[in-house]
């Protein structure tokens, strides 16, 4: 079989057994702050094992997009080494929410292994939980009993709590499970080694494929262990380990899964797989990198410098390195692969396919930047490679960190490249720093939070915000969660007008009133399905009745900044074409912010044509459409915008303003008709990341204070330059003028620039075989500083120059020498300037050659000739 109808098999297998197969949520997790990627096929399924929301259906399989690259689930440094750990992995599941249990479901996957997958009965082993006393938990007699009836009992292991209980994270849903391995290996090394024995050591012929969790307990905060008020199953089976026993090959990699791009890979760079370890290995990583990188992209999260985008980078800088490195990739390579991705999952994740354009430009836009900072960091290992053969050899773990953490160079990139040019690496030093960091990073995060006081557990809250915007309450539930710079309370409402930030709409604020107090909710965000109402401080009262008023005023500057948007949107896609999809937005009470694909820069005459439409639709004053519990088949025939990252139900909201305008999925707070908006601005147009534009834009009072004082400056000018009709033709001429004067004054202080290399040159004192000149001196800017110690090098041989200048109220110092000095006299400017920027309380540094550094006091700049002179003298002289 290949993959596709082993997959297909899974899904129509359990569809015989009466489960709903859902679609894949998106890999980019949006409301659960405990997660940045789904890394588990239970993730999306988290709400009902909780209890926060009623399971639609009581069975459901399918198939997960996974990820694992940080925090407890990380395998990202195994990937490439091993033959069985990914990165983007799929997740076969099949799930019951108090439904059946441990019979059927280890029956079902028995069932399926041996008689629909053929995969033989001896190569298999199953585990069940063994127990653990400090949990009080004992055996899992039934899973025992249940697996006796089918299989050997010599194959029946037992396991610990790490491998045997599942646990969701340091609290949750958690329970005893029983997984099931395969021995890949040859009948020769069956027979001398029994295959039991490698089961859970990490061998890359004998792993686990399919693990059934039986959700029994909930893991409290301190420890502790309570029953689940229902029972239920969360199975998982590797999609890609699936493919390998099957297909009967010793690796993941030899799978058709990762083939297509294997071979792609090696075309590409002219070699052959499976003839060298090390492009071997680089080959895989960049084969597994790129599924991570392509479908997280395709889901919403571009690279960037913090949390999930990080993540994301991270990853991708790590493909690029092993092709730079091992593979001669000096171009890049990895945005091709995408095209191959796509092909070979247009069937079951389409979505990719969809967006391959642009998921490419982002790709090869990142990986152009890595190469340019790849040669960066060379250079800066170049330039300080001196320093390091002075240090015995030696690259510092602060440079080595430094390298990891401005440049992206993984340690052993750093390792790589010191090997080539014989020197080592302070890995210890290193690992010093990487903890360092770690440990702020850490302090900077840490939060510590309580269980759940459930006062009201079997009560759902219930969102009533598009109606009202005020209501009866009760606290169903709170907790207390403190961070190192405060402490707050998240209280869930049995019934709630606040809507929870989602969707780039922010959360409202507002009041929870009584007859005693009234709590200020500071902000409203979603964990989940539950919608948290953030405050300072605990009503004393938790158990009585509130007001729930929501702050209208605010709000109702946020739903006419949302409403533009869906406007904005429409209009883009008539300027600038179809291919316009949101990227991401943020809308508040003071602007709203559109993210967008497109390639170029929105000109000028298209923002203008953008704004009158939507100002167009504005004063149309066009009623708002909603429809509620729209079935989703139905509501993309109406033509609604999906955004793609979305994870939408089987029923959706839809806003339209006009269907032949704007018809979207969305979940926010809108104006009544579009005629609320009042008047739309836009403010900027930029750039924020490879393919991905952003719109700013106000609205009705801002938007009007916003031109008022544009006119108002306009006003201004056409005082002060006196023309009330012609102001840029005005403008033009102070411009014109101003250049030629420029002009001018540059012509004289370049000739005063000569005047002053003169004056030094007689200035000049032989030192212990050198010519010494120190000098404070009067130059408008940097670039002359640097222009007249080139010059003077030029004209005076031997010579260590030492200027220092006072330049726009800013200490600055310029150290020059002569380059046969540096070898012969073991002067080094760097070394200098570092020294001399103490007296200005500064830094700096450079070549060995040339180096400057700024500061903070002028009055230092008096004693740097005499210092200079001092530590010129004591070099020569060592």
């Amino acid at each position: 079989m290949n993959s596709a109808e082993i997959r297909q098999k899974f899904l129509d297998f359990f569809a015989s057994k009466q489960h709903q197969i859902v679609p894949s949520a998106p890999i980019v997790v949006k409301d659960d702050p405990t997660l940045m990627f789904i890394n588990s096929g239970m993730a999306p399924f988290k709400d009902y094992f909780l209890g926060n929301k009623p399971a639609p259906y009581k069975r459901v399989a399918d198939t997960q997009k996974c990820l694992r690259v940080s925090g407890k689930h990380n395998d990202l440094e195994e990937v490439g080494y091993d033959t069985y750990h990914h990165t983007m992995f799929e997740m076969l599941g099949n799930w019951s929410f108090g439904d059946y249990f441990k019979k059927d479901a280890l029956e079902w996957s028995w069932e399926l292994l041996t008689q629909v997958y053929k995969l033989p009965k001896d190569r298999l082993y199953v585990s069940v939980f063994q127990g653990d006393e400090k949990d009080n938990l004992p055996l899992d007699q039934d899973a025992f009993d249940i697996w006796k009836s089918m299989i050997a009992e010599d194959r029946i292991l037992m396991g610990n709590k790490k491998d045997n209980f599942w646990e969701m994270g340091d609290t949750g849903p958690c329970g005893p499970c029983s997984e099931i391995h395969v021995d890949l290996r040859t009948d020769e090394e069956r027979a001398q080694v029994d295959g039991k024995s490698l089961v859970n050591n990490d061998h890359p012929q004998v792993v686990e494929i399919w693990n059934n969790v039986f959700m029994e307990f909930n893991r409290l905060a301190d420890g502790s262990l309570v029953k689940l008020p229902a029972q239920h199953v969360d199975t998982g089976m590797g999609f890609e380990r699936l493919c390998m026993a099957i297909q009967g090959k010793r690796s993941n990699y030899d799978t058709d899964v990762f083939q297509p791009l294997i071979q792609f890979v090696a075309k590409e760079a002219g070699v052959t797989y499976g003839a060298n370890e090390k492009t071997d290995i680089a080959i895989r990583v960049i084969s597994d990198h790129i599924r991570a990188i392509a479908f997280t992209i395709a889901d919403g999260q571009l690279p960037s410098n913090n949390k999930a985008g990080y993540v994301i980078r991270r990853i991708l800088r790590r493909a690029v390195r092993y092709g730079f490195t091992f593979l001669d990739f000096k171009k890049p390579f990895l945005y091709k692969l995408a095209a191959v991705l796509a092909d070979q999952m247009a069937h079951v994740f389409p979505e990719l396919l969809q967006q391959l354009s642009f998921v490419q430009r982002v790709i090869e836009e990142e990986e152009n930047a890595f190469l340019r900072t790849l040669e960066n960091g060379l250079k800066r290992l170049d330039a300080l490679e001196e320093t390091f053969r002075k240090n015995n050899n030696t690259i510092d773990g602060r440079t080595a960190f430094e390298l990891y953490d401005t440049f992206g160079f993984p340690l052993d990139l750093t390792a790589l490249i010191a090997r080539e040019k014989g020197l080592k690496v302070d890995e210890a030093g290193f690992d010093v720093e990487m903890e360092q960091q770690k440990n702020r990073s850490r302090n900077a995060s840490a939060t510590e939070q309580t269980d759940w006081v459930i006062l009201q557990p079997e009560v759902v809250n219930e969102f009533v915000g598009y109606d009202v915007e005020s209501t009866e309450s009760h606290i169903v539930r709170y907790r207390q969660v403190k961070t190192k710079n405060k402490s707050e309370y998240h209280l869930v409402l049995d019934k709630t007008p606040f809507y929870a930030e989602s969707g780039g709409q922010v959360g409202d604020t507002g009041y929870l009133i009584s007859d005693t107090e009234q709590i200020e909710v500071l902000d409203t965000k979603k964990e989940n399905d539950l919608i948290l109402h953030i405050t300072a401080k605990l009503p004393q009262q938790v158990e009585g009745t509130f007001k729930s008023e929501v702050d209208a005023v605010r709000r109702n500057l946020i739903r006419k900044n949302h409403s533009a948007t869906h406007l904005l949107h429409a209009a883009l896609r008539k300027v600038l074409g179809e291919h316009v999809q949101q990227r991401g937005s943020l809308v508040n009470e003071k602007l709203l912010r559109f993210d967008f694909s497109h390639f170029a820069k929105v000109e000028e005459a298209q923002l203008r044509e953008v704004e009158h439409i939507v100002n167009e639709r504005i004063r149309q004053a066009i009623p708002l459409e909603e429809q509620r519990n729209v079935a989703i088949g139905d509501a993309r025939n109406m033509g609604a915008m999906a955004l793609f990252g979305e994870k939408y139900g089987e029923f959706v909201r839809v806003i339209a303003f006009d269907r032949e305008h704007s018809v979207e999925l969305c979940g926010g707070i809108h104006v009544l008709n579009t005629g609320n908006i009042g008047y739309f601005k836009i403010v900027s147009e930029s750039s924020v990341a490879a393919g991905v534009r952003r719109i700013e834009a106000i609205t009705a009072s801002m938007a009007e204070n916003f031109v008022q004082q544009q006119l108002n400056e306009l006003n201004a000018v056409q005082e002060v330059l006196n023309s009330q009709s012609n102001v840029s033709g005005a403008v033009q001429k102070l411009q014109d003028e101003n250049k030629a004067l420029q002009k001018q004054l540059e012509q004289y202080e370049l000739k005063q620039l000569t005047g002053l290399k003169d004056t030094l040159a007689q200035k000049v004192q032989p030192l212990d075989g050198v010519n010494f000149v120190a000098e404070k001196v009067d130059v408008s800017n940097a670039d002359y500083l640097k222009k007249l110690a080139f010059d003077l090098r030029q004209s005076v041989q031997n010579l260590v120059l030492v200027l220092a200048a006072e330049i726009d109220g800013k200490p600055q110092i310029a150290v020059m020498l002569s380059d046969n000095l540096v070898s012969e006299k073991n002067l080094n400017a760097s070394q200098l300037v570092r020294e001399l920027a103490k007296e200005i309380k500064g830094g700096g540094g450079g070549q060995p050659f040339y180096a400057t550094a700024g500061g903070k006091e002028s009055a230092g700049l008096q004693a740097i000739p005499a210092k200079a002179l001092e530590l010129v003298k004591n070099t020569l002289k060592a």
